[in-house]
């Protein structure tokens, strides 16, 4: 299964680094485009380089893949405005995107049809397609304009998996409370994973 994941400026970075884990050991051949501000976000909260790193980019996405990419071979790194990726066509086919985190300027690009790069071409190609789209945005607490966005685009198709891990399954790390909202973007796309405790069963 071909599946975008793209990774913009919002806090929860570590989502986008445990999605491209879970989608890649799961099998999936995984186009990733990362955000400028997606990428300053990783810097801080992943590696500890604070929110400006000396290094560039190309050596913050090969790190980041390699580290949380469990078959590195298997993600093709897309460049934020390379509008000609086969993601950015609806010729293509892909079934899903991921977007994970979603910031709010995102999702108010994508919202409003003003894309201006491959993340919000490729998110605006899945809803006029009537393919998958995830959303995960992770913002607190929510403005008038936010929500409405919000309620835009679940109307126009998309999924909107906001970043509130349940507390059901006794989660005891951080960890499995991200794992909670990676296997419910997992889920809604139909890719299988272990990576939460399901309601009414005892693995």
């Amino acid at each position: 299964m071909r599946v975008f994941l793209g990774i913009s400026g919002a806090s929860g970075a570590a989502y986008g680094a445990r999605g491209l884990s879970a989608l890649t050991r799961a099998g999936c051949k995984v186009g990733l485009c990362i955000s400028e501000s997606g990428l300053k976000v990783i810097a801080h909260e992943l590696f500890g380089l604070g929110a400006d790193p000396t290094e560039g980019r190309e050596v913050l996405i090969e790190r980041f893949v390699n580290e949380y990419a469990e078959s590195p071979g298997e993600v093709t790194v897309l460049g934020l405005q390379e509008l000609t990726a086969p993601f950015a066509s609806g010729s293509s086919l892909a079934p899903a995107a991921v977007i994970m985190p979603c910031s709010g300027s995102t999702l108010g690009a994508i919202a409003h049809g003003a894309g201006r790069n491959l993340i919000h071409r490729c998110a605006d190609v899945m809803l006029k397609e009537r393919r998958t789209l995830v959303l995960v945005p992770r913002e607190t607490p929510l403005s008038p304009i936010y929500l409405e966005n919000l309620l835009t685009l679940s109307r126009a198709g998309a999924t909107i998996l906001p970043a509130m891990p349940g507390l059901y399954n006794h989660p005891t790390s951080v960890e499995d409370m991200i794992d909670f909202i990676v296997g419910k973007a997992l889920d809604t796309i139909g890719v299988e994973h272990d990576l939460m405790r399901r309601w009414g069963t005892d693995g």
